[in-house]
């Protein structure tokens, strides 16, 4: 799969700058698939940014793979 190539750091929380980093998708992208995609539900910092988990960073990778890989629709 596509999301093979991708090594994501051990860390437990991402800033959004890296998961469009790492899943190779810019900002916009990911805060529309949050809103199709229930399982992406990524917190609030103390500061107001969102923060994802590594499994966030994983189904994003999936959900990117069966996107643009597999072709896919959202609906």
């Amino acid at each position: 799969m596509g999301q093979a190539a991708v090594s994501i750091p051990e860390k437990i929380y991402f800033k959004i700058g890296e998961v469009c980093d790492l899943v190779g998708v810019q900002a916009h992208v990911l805060r529309y698939w949050e809103t199709e995609f229930p399982i992406i539900s990524p917190t609030k910092s103390g500061t107001g940014q969102r923060v994802y988990r590594r499994s966030d960073v994983e189904n994003l990778l999936m959900i990117k793979h069966l996107l643009y890989s597999e072709r896919y629709s959202i609906e």
